[in-house]
């Protein structure tokens, strides 16, 4: 490893029915042709770890985001994170105390930043049994009763769009651990 800055690339939409199937090996090959360093992959629904080394050049979402759509022929929004915003992402996490389940906490990362303005006005309205809350990249939603049937996912998803990529919260902090451990 040349120990570079280690990152979290998360692809919007693949591996998921049918559809834009991407394998994690070819996944992790592209990436690391990109000239990345210590790749790997978490589950099979486009989760990279990666680190960039000192004087890379471009914008790793955007690197990824082409060479997918040119080398794999799939299309996927890429949304990167440093390793400091995920482990903000976690610290910062305003619902841990009343999501009892990880996989029922979604967690949206925004792909822009200043996006977050569009989802003030569902921090404003009641959403019991189910919450909501709004971070520095990303929102924070509590659907007890799943994702499938929240009228609450179903309003962020329709607010941020192809703006943003949901992970539940067992997978944000499988991500953050990853992204903090360094291999040889």
């Amino acid at each position: 490893m040349t120990g570079g800055a280690r990152h979290v690339a998360l692809l919007r939409g693949i591996n998921v029915g049918k559809a834009k199937r991407v394998a994690m090996a070819d996944l992790r090959s592209l990436v690391a042709d990109l000239g990345y360093d210590d790749v790997r992959t978490l589950l099979n629904s486009g989760n990279v770890v990666f680190s960039v080394p000192r004087g890379a050049r471009g914008d790793p979402a955007t690197r990824i985001e082409q060479a997918i759509a040119t080398r794999l022929g799939v299309t996927s929004r890429v949304t990167v994170l440093t390793a400091a915003e995920l482990a903000a992402v976690v610290e910062e996490n305003p619902l841990g105390k009343v999501a009892d389940d990880p996989s029922r906490l979604l967690v949206t990362v925004l792909t822009d930043p200043a996006d977050r303005a569009r989802l003030k006005p569902l921090a404003q309205q009641r959403w019991a049994p189910e919450a909501f809350a709004i971070g520095r990249r990303v929102s924070y939603a509590w659907c007890p009763k799943g994702m499938i049937d929240s009228p609450l996912a179903a309003a962020v998803s329709k607010l941020v769009g192809a703006g943003g990529t949901t992970r539940n919260w067992a997978t944000i902090t499988k991500l953050h651990a990853v992204a903090r451990t360094a291999h040889d």
